[in-house]
């Protein structure tokens, strides 16, 4: 008897879940699958960001020698043990698991109240991708450069938050906020590009006739392309910002940190470190879109 009432309240707890599931606001749905697939996509690609930061300021620090992503990732191992190859993942989590679940909470909730959630158009993607990552990007924006910093290991912070506590005593809230414009020139551009170019090719993709089986495999492939279109198109800006964050007090402005980068570098300068970040953030996007998308299709509901 008591064996049956456990087994019997087994699916009964699953259910009372679910049911707290299905009575959640939809837009708090769109930012625990936003947050869940930016957990798994931030796990994953750390070490890409890292050796992308490492190659940038390596650019910016010695004149001479260039070491490859290939040689910068076997000399963080040597170094610094595998596990170095995470380092800046604490101020990644705090930035990235919170900061999708904004980005997709927010892009739900526009294009629900703007677009009454028809197909948009591509001017429509490029509007509503770039609103909501401004939103995510301001939030977000004093992790993002802590994380910055972890990664370069120019700074000898020991904790996140003791890290918030150093720049806030020692730059205030304007060290805090750092890179702010080059990092909206990067950010909201590139979820623009992309959710056009994703929105576009899934639509294609969508009007032949796919086994639904494979939809999953096809909302990673068409991430994929749409991430690299996106990736190329923004990279200068990402130099800049990380420019920014590590020497705040040598660039006040976006301008000037441009000029510099040109004048010691020439144009090679604002690709430098292109080709991990490229990886990284194609591979990134194309992986929680495809767990979010998977994600609120479980929960019922369309992205």
């Amino acid at each position: 008897m008591c064996n049956a009432a456990v087994m019997a309240g087994e699916p009964l707890a699953s259910g009372n879940r679910l049911s707290s599931l299905n009575h959640m606001h939809p837009v708090i749905k769109a930012f625990l699958c936003g947050s869940i697939s930016g957990t798994c996509s931030t796990l994953l690609f750390q070490p890409l960001d890292l050796v992308k930061t490492r190659l940038q300021t390596q650019q910016f620090s010695s004149a001479g020698n260039r070491v490859g992503m290939v040689q910068l990732f076997v000399s963080v191992i040597r170094n610094e043990n595998i596990i170095g190859l995470w380092k800046g993942v604490s101020p990644s989590f705090l930035r990235c698991i919170p900061g999708v679940g904004v980005y997709f909470s927010t892009l739900y909730f526009l294009k629900q109240q703007l677009f009454s959630g028809k197909e948009l158009s591509p001017l429509e993607s490029v509007c509503l991708g770039a609103g909501s990552r401004t939103v995510a990007g301001v939030c977000m924006l004093p992790f993002t450069v802590i994380k910055t910093r972890f990664e370069s290991g120019n700074y000898g912070y020991k904790s996140v938050f003791g890290a918030l506590g150093s720049i806030y005593r020692t730059e205030g809230a304007r060290g805090l906020f750092s890179g702010l414009t080059a990092t909206l020139l990067r950010d909201a551009p590139f979820s623009g590009i992309y959710l056009m170019f994703y929105t576009q090719a899934k639509r294609f993709a969508l009007q032949s006739d796919f086994d639904q089986t494979f939809i999953p495999l096809m909302n990673f492939s068409c991430g994929i392309m749409a991430g690299i279109l996106a990736s190329i198109s923004t990279q200068p800006a990402d130099v800049i910002k990380t420019h920014m964050q590590l020497s705040p007090e040598k660039y006040r402005w976006t301008g000037h940190a441009a000029c510099s980068i040109y004048k010691n570098h020439g144009l090679i300068g604002f690709f430098n470190g292109g080709l991990p970040r490229a990886l990284r953030r194609t591979l990134m996007a194309a992986m929680a879109w495809t767990v979010y998308e998977k994600m609120m299709e479980t929960m019922g509901l369309k992205s």
